[in-house]
């Protein structure tokens, strides 16, 4: 009695880790069990794999059929064992060729008609099929996307009968291409049409050159959101490194469309109701959350106080590691979540704090109330606060338009460029990453920077990961400059920008502070 088997792949965060789909037909009562730590998804593929073989004039022998996910101890989870568990029956039924059979990883979900479906996973799948130097067989649409992979032969199959006759010599399945990349420049909302608003605008410029954590405090219309939705056209395209890390993310999720890698820094931007497994990432699955989906990308969280508080304190870790590890009692889960953090908040629940004539009767205890939701040290993880103050209705009206998005982008570009030259290929890939001997070497701070960086650090009661963020703020703002050297006034600047974690959030109180240490 032989035993049928088919390459496949189950996922741990973004890595494919081998399955084989073991079919034996044995004499017996007739049954079909699928064995080997299935979830729901995967027991139901009996009933998907009966219904397209029906489909296609076949019924499974009246005998007993037994489906087998080695190894055992690893969780099955998804739809996609549909596909090798239809070839593993075929080939143990002497439809398919066994030989053939066994130079192919598959994956897929099955119609009840016998057509292949799309399923999540399919590029972590085609590189760990190339690993293992086999093909894969993935649904049609999907093609494109496992082509990616490079030198492997890929099947991108309609339907099961497609892959019956291609196997049989009848018909031959044309090779995917992998598709043009979307070179389409940006056509969102340009920054000129920020009236006003210069050290918000400047701010966002420094945050988008070095992948700065940044946090915006004002009230209702000021033009928060309006700064932030004008971010993503700043930054730089993607690396090839970059994009597949991200489009790896991306297609677990079941979100690469078209099967187009991702090349634009992705922009998420969850709803303040967002639970924490939403946000970091969980499930019955282990999903990616949203800031894996936003890795080398931004996280725009508006209304941040407004989130669960457990969701806020869940991102101190992943904003610090740029990773995020999601427990079970099994098994570990790792998503890369490398983020730029975009928050926006109102001072206080009513959102006037400060504005006499509009705050509510219980200002000042309010706005101290509210900003308590932050914690101190969350508040330590952020590079940068600003005061967005609303612009006067005369000067919405009458300001002359700014510079344009292209324009502050070529410079975020070139302040990008010189970070790349200066950390090397395998170094961080921004300032907000360096960190240990490669911000050492990196920040060449002259004597007067220093004194500056340190006096200022006593006073302010800086912690040591302020005391870093600040001079990876300077080093970004010298590269702006296109200064090889972190000088004073680069220093001085980033201090304009930085609150002290433990105290009343307020860009305003940070810049005076910011002043005071410059003086």
């Amino acid at each position: 009695m032989t035993i049928a088997r088919v390459a496949s792949f189950a996922f741990a965060g973004i890595e494919a880790m081998p399955v084989e789909v073991q079919v034996q037909i044995a004499a017996g009562l007739p049954a079909f069990l699928v064995v080997g730590l299935a979830d729901k998804a995967v027991a139901e593929s009996r009933e998907r794999v009966r219904a397209a073989l029906a489909g296609l004039g076949l019924s499974l022998p009246p005998k007993r059929v037994l489906v087998n996910l080695a190894p055992a101890d690893i969780a099955k989870e998804g739809s996609h064992l549909d596909l090798p568990i239809a070839l593993a029956v075929l080939a143990a039924m002497d439809v398919l060729p066994r030989e053939e059979l066994a130079g192919y990883a598959a994956l897929g979900e099955l119609a009840l008609d016998g057509g292949i479906n799309p399923v999540a996973g399919v590029l972590p799948a085609a590189l760990g099929a190339s690993a293992r130097e086999l093909g894969l067989i993935c649904p049609a649409e999907q093609g494109g996307e496992a082509a990616w992979a490079g030198r492997i032969e890929v099947l991108a199959a309609p339907d099961l009968l497609a892959l019956m006759n291609h196997f049989r010599g009848v018909q031959v399945l044309t090779p995917p291409v992998p598709p043009v990349p979307d070179d389409t420049p940006w056509r969102g909302p340009c920054l000129s049409e920020v009236k006003g608003q210069e050290s918000a605008k400047r701010a966002l410029e420094i945050a988008a050159a070095g992948g700065h954590n940044l946090l915006m405090i004002g009230p209702p219309g000021a033009g928060k959101s309006m700064l932030a939705a004008r971010l993503p056209g700043l930054l730089p395209d993607l690396g090839p490194a970059e994009a597949l890390e991200v489009s790896l993310v991306h297609s677990i999720a079941g979100l690469l469309r078209e099967g187009r890698l991702v090349t634009r820094p992705p922009f998420r931007e969850p709803h303040h109701s967002a639970s924490q497994a939403a946000l970091i990432g969980g499930g019955n699955r282990a999903r990616p959350g949203e800031i894996s989906l936003a890795h080398h990308g931004v996280l725009f969280l508006d209304e941040w106080p407004e989130f669960p508080r457990p969701a806020l304190e869940a991102l101190r870790q992943p904003m610090e590691t740029g990773r995020a590890t999601i427990s079970r009692a099994n098994h570990h889960v790792t998503y890369p979540a490398r983020f730029q953090c975009i928050a926006a908040m109102n001072p206080c629940r009513c959102g006037y704090l400060g504005d006499a004539p509009r705050e509510c009767g219980r200002a000042p205890r309010c706005g101290e109330d509210y900003q308590q939701r932050l914690s101190g040290p969350l508040l330590d993880r952020i590079d940068l606060a600003i005061e967005v103050v609303p612009v006067p209705p005369a000067e919405l009206s009458r300001a002359p338009s700014g510079e344009t998005t292209a324009v502050v982008a070529a410079r975020i570009a070139a302040a990008r460029e010189r970070q790349r030259a200066r950390y090397g290929a395998e170094g961080p890939r921004c300032n907000a990453a360096a960190e240990g001997g490669a911000l050492e070497r990196g920040l060449q701070a002259d004597a007067e920077a220093r004194t500056l960086a340190e006096q200022a650090a006593e006073r302010l009661r800086l912690s040591a990961r302020g005391f870093t963020r600040t001079l990876r703020v300077a080093r970004t703002i010298a590269d702006l400059d296109g200064s090889a050297t972190v000088r004073r006034p680069h220093v001085a600047e980033a201090l304009a920008f930085r609150h002290r974690g433990g105290a009343r959030v307020t860009a305003g109180a940070g810049s005076e502070a910011g002043r005071r240490a410059g003086a």
